[in-house]
């Protein structure tokens, strides 16, 4: 996703590391019948902080370091709503020394190309200082898996 005065396009599945499923609630949906844009950016939140539990590099209760959100992004090109099952591709576009810039692509099922992506930057900190620290080695190796 180019900070260029380009317009966004959907990207392919291709672009993406790895997905994740996400299941749509009833109360996703707005009134106008699809799911409502506040909810996409949880599913960024949700679609990386588990994967990055599964991978067993983020202990949200008892870990010395987390991840804070500075940044968020979204486009939006085709609506998604209850009761699809949305896909949600990850990559990392930049890895610093205290932060990490994820990409997410959210998908229905069975389309190659996005009906959603976005972006959003966590600032990695001591977690009782909330200082930014340098990401940890074992971080760090599991996210370069998504460059």
């Amino acid at each position: 996703m180019s900070a260029s005065s380009e317009k966004p396009r959907p990207l392919p599945r291709s672009a993406y590391r790895v997905f994740r499923p996400i299941t749509t609630r009833w109360m996703d949906n707005d009134v106008y019948g699809h799911v409502n844009n506040v909810v996409y950016y949880s599913w960024f939140d949700t679609a990386v902080n588990a994967w990055l539990i599964e991978q067993g590099v983020l202990d949200i209760h008892g870990g010395d370091t987390i991840g804070l959100v500075i940044e968020t992004q979204c486009n939006y090109f085709a609506s998604l709503a209850f009761p699809q099952t949305v896909e949600a591709g990850i990559r990392v576009a930049r890895l610093g020394n205290s932060s990490v810039r994820y990409e997410v692509g959210l998908y229905a099922p069975g389309q190659e190309f996005a009906a959603a992506q976005g972006h959003f930057v966590h600032v990695y900190v001591d977690r009782q200082t909330r200082r930014p620290v340098a990401l940890p080695a074992p971080l760090r190796a599991v996210l370069a898996t998504l460059i």
